[in-house]
């Protein structure tokens, strides 16, 4: 880590380390929502959406004390990216469980749990990362298993996308409206395992000009 003179603030450590904690939990509820029988889903994405103002309350958090502070721990950009990008993961998560509930799916395609398993992991890593940002220490490992992980969402996405638009032969095709319906919680929940790579994307960032 880069020698400094000046003392500096640690609090923000504390505050990452809940905001990928919440996370976590989030991702947790959205497997239970996506194996739950519909009846049940309302209120786990309501419970979702609980998770998401907690997000929403950190990053707000982070952003007065960024305000506030003359030295931070790294560069202020950073801070500000790395506290958006786990917000992003947030909002992206309690979308798809709000969308799951607001179309009323009865059967989502198998793939989605597969989906939201990748997301589980991804966010395990990340909430195990977050305390090791104050020394800098075994960081390299989070953020390849990260990208590593994006590239299993990929995969997963092309595969329901194709299925989506080109059934197999012999299977029985969705009529267009739940096509789109299922296309879009498929587009989103990608997009949260994008937004996971930016996490850590910009973790290795401050690792590097810290190193």
């Amino acid at each position: 880590m880069a020698f400094r003179l000046t003392p500096h603030e640690r609090g923000f450590y504390p505050l990452f380390t809940r905001a990928a904690e919440n996370i976590a939990a989030a991702a947790d509820l959205l497997a239970e929502l996506v194996a739950a029988e519909p009846a049940a889903r309302a209120e786990l994405a309501a419970r979702v959406k609980d998770a998401e103002h907690t997000g929403d309350e950190v990053t707000h958090e982070i952003m007065v004390k960024l305000n506030r502070t003359f030295v931070t721990p790294f560069d202020r950009e950073d801070i500000y990216r790395l506290a958006s990008s786990l917000d992003d993961v947030l909002d992206e998560m309690e979308e798809a469980a709000d969308r799951i509930v607001l179309y009323r799916i009865d059967a989502l395609p198998k793939g989605v749990a597969q989906q939201v398993g990748v997301l589980q992991r991804a966010a395990a890593a990340t909430a195990e990362a977050m305390p090791k940002l104050e020394k800098m220490a075994k960081l390299r490992e989070y953020w390849i298993h990260v990208n590593s992980l994006e590239d299993e969402a990929d995969a997963l996405y092309r595969d329901l996308l194709g299925d989506l638009l080109a059934p197999a032969e012999g299977t029985t095709p969705l009529d267009v409206l739940t096509v789109l319906k299922h296309k879009e919680i498929v587009e989103i929940l990608e997009n949260a395992a994008d937004a996971f790579e930016t996490v850590a994307n910009t973790v290795e960032s401050i690792a590097v000009k810290e190193s």
